[in-house]
């Protein structure tokens, strides 16, 4: 294992203090029970939103955190959920009186340990909602989740529910939202390589030298085939028929397309995968009116990538265009 790291224990904590020298005019580093929480916070007026899962998925969600996005960042430990005591003081920190919204990527642990932090809350008349994202359409019940996955698309769920609150939309209207996200984007993922995580020293899976996981999820959770490698058109193929499917996406449709990388794939192999997806939705007549291509939900150094499409309309795309300012999304402002 080759790693800029120190020692594998305080990989998550060092990783933290990092982010916050960095961005500190964004962010900064709430003590322990650890958790990343805007600079300004509570913002007075405004409905706060709290993300957050295992570490190792960076920039999401503490590289999310800023003005027209998150409020606070929960990490766990690498690949593993965060408990209810950090979840619980983030979304007192972020309290303004307004409510706060947990978004909650669909994992068992992850889920049941946000559930449990909203109990909490409520127990201290914070009014809490919560909207779990599962826009992976590559398998269903995995060995981490019961339904579908949560995946890149929440980046999407974040980003359009951070401006909803932003603009001052009570909290029933920023659930609401978030849950059209939800509800209108689709996933899909594919492994060239495994990652390996700190503690554990070796990969977390075995993939031959010339194959390739269809449909992985961004733990190196197994996908729907392992296949021989082929071209990158082929790939996105096979990646793109499925989330068209699945909604259905139809002609007529205008679309945002995120092309998200999983950590250690280069961008000039992530346009290719752009080039060719959005090539296939020009042909069905969907119009790619918006997009986002890079790095948002990794899974440590495994190189790969996934295909997120979002059906967009008047007020989506208003909300998409609307300023934020984080250390991984910036326009704007």
């Amino acid at each position: 294992m080759k790693k800029l790291i120190n020692d594998p224990k305080d990989v998550v904590k060092e990783a933290l203090e990092g982010m916050a020298l960095a961005h500190a005019d964004i962010l900064r580093l709430a003590p322990e029970p650890a958790f990343l929480v805007r600079a300004d916070a509570p913002v007075e007026g405004k409905v706060g939103i709290v993300s957050g899962g295992g570490s190792g998925h960076e920039p999401m969600h503490g590289g999310l955190v800023g003005f027209g996005m998150l409020d606070a960042a929960v990490p766990g430990p690498v690949f593993t959920s965060p408990t209810p005591d950090p979840i619980l003081e983030a979304t007192k920190a972020v309290d303004s009186g307004r409510g706060v919204l947990h978004i909650v990527k669909n994992y068992t642990g992850d889920v049941l340990n946000f559930e449990t932090a909203s109990d909490l809350a409520l127990a201290e008349e914070i009014e809490v909602r919560s909207v779990i994202v599962d826009d992976d359409v590559a398998v269903k019940d995995s060995l981490y989740t019961a339904g579908r996955r949560g995946v890149a698309g929440t980046v999407l769920v974040e980003k359009i529910a951070g401006a909803s609150a932003e603009r001052g939309d009570d909290l029933d209207t920023v659930a609401g939202l978030a849950e059209k996200v939800n509800a209108n984007a689709r996933s899909m993922g594919v492994a060239l390589s495994a990652c390996t995580v700190p503690h554990a020293g070796e990969p977390s899976f075995d993939l031959g030298e010339d194959e390739i996981e269809i449909g992985i999820g961004i733990h190196g959770e197994p996908g729907r085939a392992r296949i021989a490698i082929e071209p990158a058109d082929a790939i996105v193929d096979r990646l793109l028929a499925p989330i068209l499917e699945d909604l259905p996406f139809a002609s007529g449709d205008d679309v945002l397309l995120f092309v998200n990388g999983m950590g250690g794939t280069p961008e000039i192999e992530l346009y290719i995968v752009f080039r060719r997806a959005a090539e296939v939705l020009r042909e069905r007549g969907i119009t790619v009116t918006r997009h986002l291509v890079g790095n948002f939900t990794t899974s440590l150094e495994m190189q790969g990538c996934s295909i997120t499409v979002l059906r967009l309309d008047d007020e989506l795309t208003e909300l998409w265009d609307a300023p934020v300012h984080t250390a991984a999304l910036r326009w704007g402002r």
